[in-house]
């Protein structure tokens, strides 16, 4: 990422570039990046194909003012804080489904970062619902956060439900309010090992990114504005939901524009994968 890339992305946050890689930087821009680039899965429903490269990503979230999924959103946030200075290591999990089970090898990445002063974060700017500020990677105890109660943990049993236990013995627990969220390995990768993943989710008629619309971020006083398919979803910081059907197309297409920034021809609607 070159620095007028950089400036370009660090304007689309509405940040000034940094001084330094510090701590503090590190949390203003994880919470600008939620609050600014959407979770959205649009381009599985558009029949966009999904470039886990550099340069298509930049142009996606960046040129296009669009968001993205795990893969897109965390693989260009990393690239920028490593741009800044930072050190990264791209990270990938199994999401915990239902009953405990977990998802697909490579079903998630996520961001281990380590700042000027030494200390390491765990940064997640693209699991939807999830941390305002990156998680202290080594701390085993809670931490509170505005997102709620994490804990980062050793991993104990395989997930799978069937009790044989198979886990690496560095495997990491994210654990949001009580409940795990998804399994971290430790071994760092790079983001074209994450593309297996993102073609299953995007073509799987079983993968929860075909079978809905999402399109979610942050909001400044801490809620969050949801649009799935037509549905509009707001969460106050308070915790209160306001549920409304959005019906005409021109109302859908002003709330992608007004409150997400995406300039839409038509409304998306959900594919048939078969």
């Amino acid at each position: 990422m070159n620095p007028a890339q950089v400036d370009a992305y660090l304007r689309r946050l509405g940040v000034p570039r940094p001084a330094l890689p510090t701590a503090g930087v590190l949390r203003e821009l994880h919470l600008r990046h939620l609050q600014t680039v959407p979770f959205e899965n649009l381009s599985v429903h558009l029949g966009e194909e999904i470039v886990l490269e550099e340069e298509r990503l930049l142009d996606k979230v960046v040129g296009a003012g669009r968001g993205g999924f795990c893969y897109e959103l965390n693989g260009l946030f990393g690239a920028l804080l490593a741009a800044l200075g930072f050190e990264v290591a791209l990270l990938a999990a199994r999401v915990y489904g239902d009953g405990g089970r977990l998802g697909i090898p490579y079903d998630h990445l996520a961001l281990r970062v380590r700042t000027e002063e030494g200390s390491v974060w765990l940064a997640d700017v693209g699991f939807g619902t999830h941390s305002h500020y990156p998680l202290a990677y080594e701390e085993r105890g809670e931490q509170e956060d505005p997102g709620g109660t994490f804990r980062i943990a050793p991993s104990a049993g395989d997930g799978n439900g069937d009790g044989d236990g198979d886990v690496a013995e560095t495997d990491l627990d994210v654990v949001r309010n009580g409940k795990p969220e998804y399994r971290l390995e430790v071994r760092p990768r790079v983001l074209g090992d994450f593309a297996a993943g993102a073609w299953w989710h995007s073509t799987s008629p079983v993968s929860h990114f075909t079978r809905s619309l999402v399109c979610s971020r942050l909001t400044e006083d801490g809620g969050r504005i949801t649009l799935s398919g037509r549905g509009l979803t707001v969460t106050g910081a308070d915790g209160k939901r306001e549920v409304r059907e959005l019906v005409a197309d021109d109302e859908v297409l002003a709330v992608y524009r007004e409150r997400f920034g995406i300039e839409l021809g038509s409304v998306p609607t959900v594919r048939e994968f078969a």
